[in-house]
């Protein structure tokens, strides 16, 4: 590959989202991660509340003995919300259900779909962020052309809107 092959002086690729030719990809992005992120935790949620309850009647059940599951409930929910993102964002649609729900896509900055670690670590990532530096670490995302957070600065990710991008046309039907 050639000097003028690169695009730029260092020969790293170029992001493949920019926000000054594509501005139509980050309109409305902080605004739908909060929505799809609280989607997200609804539905990590539910599951867990039926975890708990069944605990607590299988404990009556076995009169309190069942109640010793409680332990397990906790590193459990954790395991379940890694697994969630994971499994979501490693999928075919590169988002979790919140994020399909609001029109989202998380890809990486050079235009590669998401796979497993990097959902599961984009998850813990932004938990710890939030976490040990406060929430006003989301601020960060509306400072950025490509309103990307701490955690997708970090691990190299951008969050784009998939409604504006254009869908593939159907071919004609030879009847």
């Amino acid at each position: 590959m050639s000097y003028s092959d690169q695009g730029n002086f260092g020969g790293a690729p170029q992001h493949a989202y920019d926000p000054y030719l594509q501005p139509e990809l980050f309109r409305g992005v902080a605004t739908r991660r909060v929505f799809a992120f609280l989607i997200d935790c609804i539905v990590i949620t539910v599951p867990i509340v039926l975890g708990y309850i069944f605990i607590f009647v299988f404990g009556i059940i076995t009169l309190t003995l069942g109640w010793m599951l409680f332990w397990l409930a906790w590193p459990a929910s954790v395991i379940w919300a890694i697994v969630y993102y994971g499994a979501c964002i490693g999928g075919p649609h590169s988002a979790t259900i919140g994020m399909r729900v609001m029109d989202l896509e998380l890809r990486t900055w050079y235009g590669a779909p998401g796979y497993f670690v990097l959902g599961a670590m984009h998850a813990v990532l932004f938990w710890v962020s939030v976490s040990f530096l406060t929430p006003f670490v989301v601020l960060v995302g509306l400072f950025n052309g490509r309103r990307r957070l701490l955690h997708d600065i970090v691990l190299g990710t951008v969050v784009i809107n998939n409604s504006v991008r254009s869908p593939v046309p159907q071919t004609a039907r030879p009847y």
